[in-house]
Parts: C-alpha cells; structure tokens; sequence
C-alpha cells in the first residue's frame, strides 16, 4: 500500500513520527515531512526526505504540503505529559486548526486517505474515577467529558475527520493512543510522561546517590503504557483497513505509578527507594485502561511487548543519556 506513495506527515518532528517515518520509508514511501518545530529539534530526521519547517495551524503551508499527496499522517498536536496539558489548556486547543486545515487541503487536493492521531484524553473523565477501571471501550467517549483542553481538541477533531468522511467522500482513520513511551521520547523539560520520568528519576538517584524519589499524586493511580514499536505497528495495520471509526491503539496491562516505580527499580537493580508523594502536582484521572476487544477482533491486533520489556529498553536509554550529559528539553518548543 506504502510502496512509492508520497506520503505527507504531520509533526514529523515528534517522538512518535520518527518512528513511523523510519517503517514508512523502509516500505518504499516518499516522505513529505513536516514540522513547526526548527528542523535540529527534531527527534529523528532522515536527510532523502522532503523536509520542511512549517506552522500548519496556516491554511495556506497546509496547501503548500498536501499537494500531490497520496496519504496524510496527521501527527502533530501540542501535548506532552499531564504537567504540561493540565498548565497548558488553550495552547493545546489550538491543535484544532492543523486538523481542520490538514482536511481541507485533503478535500482541495483529493488526498486519498487521512490519519488522525488521537488520544484516550477523549474518554469521559467520569468513568476514570477508580484506579484499576475496566478498559474502556471505543463507546465510553459519550456522553462526552473529556480531559479539559487536550482531551476537547482531540474529541472535536475526531468528529471534523468524521463529517469530512460524509460530507466529502475523504477516507480516514481515527487512533485512540493509550500512552505512548519508548527510548528517544523526551525525558525532561516538562513535557515528559510519566515511564520516561520515572526513568529519568531513578537513574539521577543512582547517579547523585540519592535515597528519595519524588512522584506525582499518591502513587496509586494507574495506567496503561504502549511501547512506540508496537503503537507504529498497530498505527499501520489501521492505516490499511477500511476500519473508519475511531480506535484504541493501546496496552490492557494496568498497572498503578508505584507498580511501575516498582519494576524501574528492579530494572535498575537498586533497593526500593523512599518515595515522597507531592500531592499537589497534576495526576490527571485516577485510572485509565485500553480495552483492546475492537482491535483485535477488526484488525486481529495486540501489542507484542510488555511493560518490563519497554521500560527496560526506555530506562537503559536514558540512563545513557545522563550518564553522557545529554538533554533532550530543548527538542520542545511551543507551536
């Protein structure tokens, strides 16, 4: 499907992209590449690609870009962790323009099929209130309820994509991301997620020798987490199904942050450090699960690593970098 296709990705810049530009290529497409950000910030950036720094929230870069394009990878947003969307609500509101231009130009140009990226921030905040929930299902976004802000953006744009679908005939695909981690994310800055953070924690205390890790909340909230080998993959096999509404593309393994805490430790072989849990930081819901029923059964799908195996792979790396004194902050820049 991929083969020789010109294919235009959207925040090509991000920790995700990088990662599915690199399978796009190896499949035989031609990459159109854009990001806002300036082109050394970049995650991953691959040199035979037609790469461009753009602000796509512009109706006219949208034109610029979309032109000739077979497929449309809708990947960019302003996000990062809870710290960042919970202080940054109207910033990641503004998401809504790249999408709607994106559609736009898709109609203008007869782009044959979009993808939009969107985020298990869209599920009802009302059915989040326990730790250790039942998986939520693709239906549990309504009545809508949504993380403030970030969650808004992304529920409305799933339905912009949905009506450009009626109203115009565009084929799209709608990813619900369940937590997204893996080694080249962003570890620090403020905008990290909570593997990458943890991470990051607990090998700056084996480094300063330090006995205390700070953590977010109580601990007891929990999660799901989805290596980002594993999302490009399911992100693909959605892309060449003719499946339209929108879908988890996640893990079911839920675990509490003091369970991960846990398994960071045991992967680092120290003792258990003291935990001292600021409760006045963002925590976001009390739990959050993918539930996987619809993707396996549409696209006979499941994630194929597990927690201990990502975050083995993820702590490894960024004990790397600090050992070296590297940062990857500076790769953030606001739209």
């Amino acid at each position: 499907m991929f083969k020789d296709k010109k294919i235009l990705v959207a925040g090509a810049g991000g920790f995700i992209s990088g990662y599915l530009i690199k399978r796009l290529m190896d499949m035989g497409a031609k990459i159109v590449a854009v990001d806002v950000k300036p082109k050394e910030y970049w995650f991953q950036i691959f040199d035979d690609n037609d790469n461009h720094q753009l602000d796509l929230k512009e109706l006219n870069n949208c034109y610029k870009v979309a032109e000739g394009v077979d497929y449309v990878f809708n990947m960019a947003c302003n996000m990062g962790g809870m710290g960042f969307i919970e202080n940054n609500k109207a910033e990641c509101m503004l998401s809504v323009l790249i999408n709607t231009h994106l559609l736009m130009a898709c109609k203008k140009f007869g782009v044959k099929k979009y993808f939009f990226s969107s985020s298990a921030c869209a599920y009802n905040k009302d059915k989040q209130e326990e730790v250790f929930i039942d998986g939520l299902k693709e239906s549990d976004a309504y009545p809508a309820n949504p993380e403030d802000g970030y969650g808004w953006e992304k529920l409305f744009s799933e339905r912009m994509c949905r009506h450009f679908s009626e109203d115009f005939g565009i084929k799209v695909c709608i990813a619900r991301y369940h937590n997204i981690y893996g080694p080249q994310g962003t570890f620090d800055g403020g905008r990290e997620k909570a593997p990458a953070a943890l991470s990051r924690k607990v090998a700056q205390c084996i480094i300063d020798n330090k006995k205390d890790l700070e953590v977010w909340g109580d601990g007891k909230q929990t999660r799901t987490f989805l290596f980002v080998d594993d999302c490009v993959e399911g992100t693909l096999k959605l892309f060449q199904s003719d499946h339209e509404e929108p879908i988890n593309i996640g893990s079911d393994e839920q675990v509490s942050i003091n369970q991960m805490i846990d398994m960071i430790e045991e992967i680092a072989g120290i003792k258990k450090l003291e935990r001292i849990y600021l409760l006045d930081k963002p925590k976001g819901v009390r739990g959050r699960s993918s539930n996987n029923e619809q993707i396996k059964k549409v696209l006979n799908w499941n994630y194929s690593i597990s927690l201990k195996e990502g975050l083995t792979k993820t702590y490894s790396w960024i004990y790397d970098q600090l050992t070296n004194n590297k940062s990857n902050s500076g790769k953030f820049t606001r739209f």
